[in-house]
């Protein structure tokens, strides 16, 4: 129990992060390896923004210091989830895919570089404002920071597929991912819609990246790369393209790896997560729940 309560964590996070990739895969064909970054840097910047109320001497409980520095730093990555979009995406839109792919990584190192500079390059611990008192729970022990990541994560993630399937802004984004140009004469902005993807997902990174470095206890310039690359081996995993299918890889590989690294050791969990990409697909290309490929035709 132990094992699974620390794997569905991870899984959380991993799937909130896997939704940014799945949602601009999902309307633009597009692998956003930047998008790794963008979780790092929201958690920098809410580290950053507590360590002012700090320095201000503003006296609330951790929880809602914690809450406002977020509120601040959402907005703050959604604006450079639309610059990202803006500046190296839409003028590559209708090139050959190779291109915004490798935009895409030059993105992604540019970002970390820039994180470096502004941060620096050490390990910057995460305040420690939150209560981490033992809680028992089903026969494993947590904490209330690992409670609390996992009921934001299903809850944004709830909120998410609610908005995607129940609103106009979501009905405009699956007409957008199944046919752009019918779309287009419908009406529907086409450049606003994916705008609006980008800058829903960064928000989404930045909580996740809250979420990470909470539960770490820490965060550095390289953190967002090796959790982006596991967050879209878990996108892929479930089917790229669905967003129930990223919530689902990220937890399960969250699982998978935490099992594994109890009983074989740490040191292969990296390699453990891969393998299990690997292995998935060999047996199901599409990912468990399906590329949503069937709809554009």
């Amino acid at each position: 129990m132990q094992l699974l309560m620390n794997g569905l964590v991870v899984g959380c996070i991993y799937g909130l992060i896997a939704l940014g990739y799945t949602m601009v895969y999902g309307i633009m064909g597009l692998i956003n390896f930047a998008h790794g970054e963008v979780v790092m840097i929201g958690a920098m910047v809410t580290i950053s923004i507590l360590h002012a109320f700090m320095a201000a001497g503003l006296d609330i409980p951790g929880v809602l210091m914690v809450l406002l520095a977020l509120l601040c730093a959402v907005p703050i990555c959604m604006a450079l989830g639309f610059s990202i979009e803006y500046v190296a995406y839409r003028p590559l839109r209708n090139a050959p895919r190779l291109a915004p792919l490798i935009t895409a990584i030059g993105m992604s190192i540019v970002l970390q570089q820039v994180a470096a500079i502004i941060w620096g390059t050490r390990i910057i611990p995460f305040p420690a404002l939150l209560d981490q008192t033992p809680i028992r729970f089903l026969g494993a022990t947590t904490n209330s920071i690992q409670l609390m990541v996992i009921v934001v994560c299903f809850s944004l993630m709830a909120a998410l597929l609610l908005m995607i399937n129940k609103t106009r802004i979501g009905r405009a984004m699956r007409a957008t991912s199944q046919k752009p140009d019918v779309a287009r004469l419908m009406g529907v902005n086409i450049n606003r819609i994916i705008s609006m993807t980008f800058m829903v997902g960064s928000g989404l990174g930045a909580v996740a990246g809250v979420m990470m470095a909470a539960n770490y206890g820490q965060i550095s310039y390289t953190s967002g790369f090796l959790i982006g690359l596991k967050a879209f081996c878990a996108a892929v995993l479930g089917g790229i393209g669905n967003l129930g299918g990223a919530v689902l890889g990220g937890v399960l590989m969250g699982v998978a790896e935490s099992l594994f690294t109890g009983i074989v050791g740490s040191q292969w969990q990296d390699m453990f997560s891969f393998f299990v990409l690997i292995f998935v697909l060999l047996i199901r290309p599409s990912g468990l729940l399906g590329e949503k490929e069937a709809d554009r035709a």
